[in-house]
């Protein structure tokens, strides 16, 4: 039984690279076809850097307002 024919992996196209080169490319993309892709994951934003801290409630009137405004609201 006979290997079916396979492409070469890589194929020079320009220049005369030596084989200590051609070893070095080869390397590298075995290590980038090999990689893992890593999840795009939205990055995870800090309570601190939340926009909605800046904007304040409105501040309450009338009795007991003053003790309401230290309270979390």
């Amino acid at each position: 039984m006979t290997a079916p024919q396979e492409r070469p992996l890589l194929r020079v196209v320009k220049g005369d690279p030596d084989d200590h080169q051609l070893a070095a490319l080869t390397a590298v993309i075995a290590g980038l076809a090999a990689a893992v892709p890593v999840e795009d994951k939205p990055a995870q934003r800090s309570e601190w850097a939340n926009p909605a801290r800046r904007v304040r409630r409105p501040l309450q009137h009338g009795p007991g307002a003053w003790r309401a405004s230290g309270l979390p609201g």
